[in-house]
């Protein structure tokens, strides 16, 4: 199956660009980021925080299949609705460092949207890093969970 969400890793860089484009009206593409109802159910997360505005917090837990609970944080620097979210990312108790993360959400048609997401890392082999991950599959899968959930509410 293709990978409708796309992965760029230039190299010798400390970033990734995402980009994936959605069947969804832009208005619904961003709430599936800020609404903490929607964003439980296509992440598979419980969602402890989600302040959605400028200078708010997220905080999210998932459970791996052997019960572990995994926490991921961060801080929301820039919100503009419909448009725009600037925030950090941390996974906590692991030794990958915090990374910033640039969404940019566009309409492409009135039913149709684009997600940008332009991830910074601290260093060219952290990045590296998360390459060597199931990271590219993991967030086309969350994104195609994403679509489908959405869409349902559409």
């Amino acid at each position: 199956m293709e990978r409708k969400t796309k992965v760029h890793a230039e190299t010798d860089k400390q970033e990734l660009v995402i980009t994936r484009e959605f069947d969804l009206p832009l208005e619904l593409l961003f709430k599936a980021y800020v609404e903490p109802d929607i964003v439980a159910q296509w992440m598979g997360t419980n969602v402890l925080k989600l302040e959605s505005k400028k200078h708010g917090s997220y905080q999210f837990e998932t459970t791996d299949p052997k019960g572990n609970k995994h926490r991921f944080n961060g801080v929301i620097h820039e919100f503009v609705p419909n448009q725009k979210i600037t925030r950090t990312f941390e996974m906590e108790n692991t030794p990958l460092s915090v990374q910033l993360e640039f969404l940019e959400f566009e309409p492409l048609t009135d039913d149709t949207s684009q997600l940008t997401m332009h991830v910074v890392y601290r260093s060219v082999e952290l990045r590296d890093q998360i390459l060597k991950l199931p990271f590219a599959q993991g967030i086309n899968m969350a994104h195609n969970r994403l679509q489908d959930v959405v869409s349902k509410l559409n």
